[in-house]
């Protein structure tokens, strides 16, 4: 069977360890701000993700183009990253779909949220976001 690459996979890394090493002082204190955030609205502990995701919960997956694919992904998970904010799992469900053009100034990618800042967004829409995300099934 094909599994995804090691580096997706949860690891023993410290989630405080690799908060404390964003690339700017405002990422730093963000990507504090949001462990407390989807800490709260998940009722999850948060796990690293490979070398840069903070992740809740988990699933497991089989991808519907190939049955041979398979492996587990974080419900929901997010990432400081020095350009945006990766924020992951919010738009899995219909309801977070339908709920996500509430959440402020954002764009997306394919399988994330992007924000420049956490000003920019309505943070109790993140956490009813976060909460959303938290009821995807634990098979896929």
């Amino acid at each position: 069977m094909k599994n995804l690459p090691k580096k997706t996979l949860p690891t023993d890394q410290p989630v405080e360890e690799f908060l404390d090493t964003a690339a700017t002082a405002r990422r730093v204190r963000e990507g504090h701000e949001l462990l407390k955030i989807f800490t709260e609205a998940s009722g999850e502990k948060a796990v690293m993700w490979g070398p840069s995701m903070v992740g809740f919960s988990q699933f497991n997956y089989m991808s519907p183009a190939n049955k041979r694919t398979k492996g587990i992904w974080p419900k929901t998970a997010f990432s400081p990253r020095k350009a945006k904010i990766s924020l992951y799992g919010l738009k899995d469900l219909p309801e977070g779909k339908e709920l996500l053009p509430q959440l402020g100034k954002y764009t997306e990618g394919m399988g994330c949220v992007y924000v420049n800042k956490l000003e920019d967004i309505d943070l109790n829409v993140l956490r009813q976001l976060i909460a959303i995300a938290m009821t995807f099934p634990d098979q896929w």
